[in-house]
């Protein structure tokens, strides 16, 4: 990751599983349309598999990004840190925050997510994001 030996981590967590309603729904209907044509004749049994392995992948796909992001907030920064081979992050000083906010749908209060504003990064999907609000402004005072 990106912090250093030195610093100490205070949050290391993914995002919140809210992330993977929508592909894993996707993901489903896939395998389910698939398993439903596989009893069909040959060209539809063949489309059947393909959705069928199709909707694997899928699901495959988005648990992996899922588990793949990381938001972790340390001492001395805070920052995203996302995939596996190509990796990407994101980060911003806590002594360079002058705001944060926190952003959160009807949807999410019910559920405890929400995007978190740290200066110009924006965290998305953080669970409890009032607690990680506090956390931040907390350290970066």
């Amino acid at each position: 990751m990106l912090a250093d030996a030195e610093e100490q981590v205070f949050l290391d967590a993914r995002p919140h599983g809210i992330v993977l309603v929508r592909p894993l729904s996707r993901a489903v209907l896939a395998t389910v349309v698939g398993g439903a044509l596989l009893a069909f004749e040959l060209p539809l049994a063949v489309t059947g598999a393909a959705l069928m392995a199709l909707g694997a992948l899928m699901a495959l796909r988005a648990v992996w990004r899922w588990e793949r992001t990381r938001v972790v907030v340390t001492d001395e920064k805070v920052f995203v840190v996302q995939g596996t081979l190509r990796r990407r992050a994101k980060a911003v000083r806590l002594g360079r925050i002058d705001a944060v906010e926190v952003d959160q749908s009807l949807t999410g209060r019910l559920f405890g997510y929400g995007t978190v504003v740290v200066g110009p990064l924006s965290l998305d999907n953080v669970a409890q994001p009032k607690q990680v609000c506090a956390l931040v402004e907390r350290l970066a005072s």
